[in-house]
């Protein structure tokens, strides 16, 4: 791989940053909220999952005792 200048590559990385297609604010919020969405669902799965290994084990261990 060749070697550039440091001046290159700030006009490399001006050029390709150029190239970015920003996303607006409407799909910036759109994002987050999915993003929270997603993450109170799989919150609430783990939780319940959670709940019922739990009670799962409480039940095997009663039955030992």
């Amino acid at each position: 791989m060749a070697k550039t200048n440091p001046g290159e590559f700030v006009r490399q990385v001006r050029q390709e940053t150029s190239k970015v297609t920003w996303p607006t604010r409407k799909e910036t919020m759109t994002s987050v909220l999915m993003v929270f969405i997603m993450v109170i669902l799989v919150a609430l799965f783990f939780f319940l999952v959670d709940l019922g290994l739990s009670a799962l084990v409480q039940f095997v261990l009663a039955l030992g005792g």
